[in-house]
């Protein structure tokens, strides 16, 4: 029982943590999975394994993933995916959480859920910001194709091995904290 709660907690996470890279490719890969069963979706989101979810999700991922090539506009983009990734991280993980209690899912959902997607999309946003200054913006597109397979591989892998993705995402917030540190330190010198 207990390692049922773990790793849906590992994959609520991991799930969150990849709409950090890409908002609706994960949502978009849930909802197949939980269209033909693959996953099993908490109460309430029985919704997402629906196809007008698929079709809604292919649309805003092929508009987000487009959107993402076009200079000036990913920058100004990053300005709203950063708190749209945090509601699409709690929604994704709250829908990871199956057999949890309402607001224990609720709180550890977007605590943990919504908090790692808004670390992540700050993150990659900083890298998109550093990548135009040192670049004119030529890097952007590199940044961005990484941000795609990220998010493509990441919620694949959560779906299959979540405890690992879990760890490796662990590991990119740390790296995240070390480089804004490291930031504030020479910001203050």
């Amino acid at each position: 029982m207990i390692s049922t709660y773990l790793i849906s907690v590992a994959l609520g996470i991991s799930l969150a943590a990849c709409c950090g890279f890409r908002i609706f490719i994960p949502l978009l890969i849930e909802s197949i999975a939980a269209k033909f069963h693959w996953l099993n979706v908490s109460s309430g989101f029985e919704w997402l394994g629906t196809v007008p979810s698929i079709i809604c999700f292919l649309l805003a991922s092929v508009l987000e993933i487009v959107a993402y090539y076009i200079p000036v506009v990913d920058n100004f983009l990053d300005t709203l995916t950063t708190p749209s990734s945090v509601v699409a991280g709690t929604v994704i993980a709250a829908s990871a959480f199956v057999d949890f209690d309402p607001m224990l899912k609720w709180t550890l959902a977007l605590i943990a859920g919504g908090g790692t997607a808004g670390i992540i999309q700050a993150g990659t946003g900083l890298l998109r910001l550093s990548s135009t200054k040192f670049t004119a913006g030529f890097g952007n597109s590199f940044v961005a194709t990484a941000e795609n397979i990220f998010s493509v591989l990441g919620t694949l892998t959560s779906l299959f091995i979540p405890v690992l993705m879990l760890l490796v995402f662990v590991g990119i917030l740390f790296l995240i904290f070390r480089f804004l540190l490291a930031k504030t330190k020479k910001a203050a010198s």
